[in-house]
């Protein structure tokens, strides 16, 4: 081995020291630790975990109205709220992840708050004393308050399942992600491969659960899947423990908001300075930034100005520079790293925000799109049935075949168009598939008025199969979005912050998904008011889809979804173009006299 070599093998175990441990908290070794063998690990327990909770979650509404007798637009709202939890819950999860617990433990963990969900709503959904009667809560007094016990028990089981994949998702993410170093150039390479074969576990994981899952679900009972379900997860938490020899775990850094507050807090009270003409005036505080383990190639965005003042250093004329820098609270000065890190979350939430509507789009798919292929012919053949929720695995296996194809051929096509070495960057990956999913809303409510007029004035039931188009279309959507969502987020964070921003992808989900219970209730408030042509007083209102207006929902959803893309392309615009390289590591720190 020649002196550059080894210098340079040297060089990068002594990356991998500094921002990586083992089980045992010694320093990793790049021949042990990480790489695609250990991410393997982590990929079983996502698709174990995937496993489990879409099959509850994606069949949950037929659990809901059918055995604890709710209505349906509020059976609807049940499982939007479950799952719009679980991907606020990210947020929890993430901030524990790397601020105490790191995301080995906080997996470990949560995965068993996750499996204790799973087998109370197996206890539940098996003892009929558990499940309330079908009555009328309005009459009966003694109805009220056997649901309301009963319910109790469902609830307490539901969202302990929200908490445990909530705090599980981000940190499953982020650790497959860090057996990657972004400071070895040959690994960081790997990263997209990697997010694309997580995607790749994910459909699998959604495909087992749509198909085998929920047919145990239809012909053995409820009980009996969410059994499965807990099976599944048990399975997942073997997958991750058996890794353990061979993660690289990044050590958690401390309250990761405190930094955050800093910059804030300082830039309030140096509001009266002046700001730096241009960004190349920001430079680094040393001793601040040997405090933060913080990756190389950020980018320093040449916007929201005012963080600025946090960096400048304030010297009184009668103190030495030294003297003063020593007194200085990290209350009133902040490292350049720390302002861009603020700067970069600011920036990167319109694109966020943007993925909002397409998640409202996935909570119809989960609910009333679950309940229109419920009222269709479901016979694939004269014995047997297809489970309505199972449609949703149309896409998925449509994906297990486009995802390895995407990455075979045409990610190295796109790479000699575009000469980038991702194919296409994170951020057009994210427009192809918020651009696509508004085609999945206006194939619904074709087929929704097809089948309700079939329905109401031929009294003809329509196949099941002409609902597989919005599936379809809705999955390849998501494989751009959700798969460049993630890498978008990722990549942009430095360490010590990766399942937090991770987590902030899911919240995507969940303020979609709140934002579906919204826009239900609105609906059916709105369409109510004055409205002499629909006798059922709303779009929603009713429990029978043949006198709902569910086909004019979707074509509300299709058109906010167009306008949604409009809007995602000027913000696109705005975060590429009001960027620019970080300061080089050998500034030092801008001061204004006072």
């Amino acid at each position: 081995m020649d002196t550059q070599t080894r210098h340079s093998s040297l060089k990068g175990e002594s990356i991998l020291a500094e921002l990586s441990i083992d089980w045992k908290g010694r320093p990793c070794k790049p021949n042990k630790h990480g790489g695609m063998r250990a991410a393997l690990f982590v990929l079983g327990i996502q698709a174990f975990e995937i496993m489990a909770i879409a099959a509850v979650g994606n069949n949950l509404i037929t659990y809901v109205f059918n055995e604890m007798h709710f209505p349906l637009s509020k059976s609807a709202n049940i499982v939007t709220n479950f799952i719009g939890t679980i991907f606020l819950l990210s947020l929890l999860g993430g901030f524990l992840s790397d601020s105490y617990l790191g995301s080995f433990w906080t997996m470990l963990i949560f995965g068993f708050v996750e499996l204790s969900g799973f087998i109370l709503l197996a206890v539940q959904a098996h003892l009929p004393q558990l499940r309330p009667t079908e009555c009328n809560m309005i009459t009966d007094d003694n109805c009220i308050e056997a649901k309301g016990f009963k319910a109790t028990i469902f609830f307490i089981a539901l969202y302990l399942v929200a908490l445990g994949s909530g705090c599980l998702k981000p940190n499953m993410i982020a650790h497959g992600a860090d057996q990657f170093s972004k400071d070895d150039e040959k690994q960081a390479k790997k990263l997209p491969t990697y997010f694309n074969t997580a995607y790749f576990s994910f459909c699998v994981g959604e495909l087992i659960a749509l198909t085998v899952l929920v047919w145990f679900q239809t012909r053995a009972g409820m009980d009996v899947g969410f059994a499965i379900s807990a099976a599944a997860m048990g399975m997942g938490l073997v997958s991750l423990v058996s890794g353990l020899a061979f993660y690289r775990n990044k050590p958690p850094q401390g309250s990761i908001l405190t930094p955050i507050a800093q910059v804030i807090v300082a830039a309030i009270t140096k509001r009266k300075q002046v700001c730096p003409s241009n960004s190349e005036m920001m430079f680094r505080n040393q001793n601040l930034e040997g405090s933060l383990n913080v990756s190389n190639g950020f980018r320093h965005p040449d916007k929201f100005r005012f963080l600025d003042k946090a960096c400048v250093k304030v010297q009184n004329s009668s103190n030495s520079s030294n003297e003063n820098e020593s007194k200085e609270s990290p209350w009133r000065l902040c490292s350049v790293k720390q302002v861009e890190q603020v700067k970069v979350i600011l920036s990167v939430i319109p694109i966020f925000a943007c993925t909002i509507i397409f998640n409202t789009i996935l909570a119809q798919l989960q609910t009333f799109s679950v309940q229109q292929g419920s009222t269709m012919n479901t016979h694939l053949t004269k014995t047997f049935k297809i489970p309505p929720a199972s449609l949703q695995a149309i896409p998925y296996l449509i994906l297990i075949i486009i995802v390895p194809l995407y990455e075979l051929f045409c990610v190295p096509l796109a790479r000699k168009l575009t000469g980038q070495e991702k194919g296409i960057s994170p951020l057009q990956r994210i427009g192809i598939g918020l651009f696509t999913v508004t085609f999945s809303m206006v194939s619904a409510a074709l087929v929704e008025r097809e089948r309700r007029n079939n329905a109401v004035h031929s009294n003809k039931i329509i196949s099941i199969f002409w609902i597989t188009p919005q599936f379809l279309i809705f999955g390849v959507s998501e494989m751009f979005t959700a798969v460049g969502l993630i890498e978008f987020f990722y990549m942009q964070s430095l360490a010590g912050m990766q399942s937090f921003l991770t987590g902030m992808t899911y919240c995507s989900y969940s303020f979609g998904f709140f934002l579906s219970s919204l826009l239900v209730s609105l609906v059916n408030k709105i369409t109510s008011s004055g409205s002499a042509a629909l006798s059922t007083g709303g779009w929603l209102s009713d429990n029978d889809l043949n006198k709902d207006r569910l086909d004019l929902f979707y074509w509300l959803l299709a058109a906010l979804s167009l306008l949604n893309f409009f809007n995602y392309l000027f913000w696109s615009k705005w975060y590429t173009n009001k960027s620019c390289p970080s300061p080089s590591p050998n500034d030092q720190i801008n001061t204004v006299p006072v």
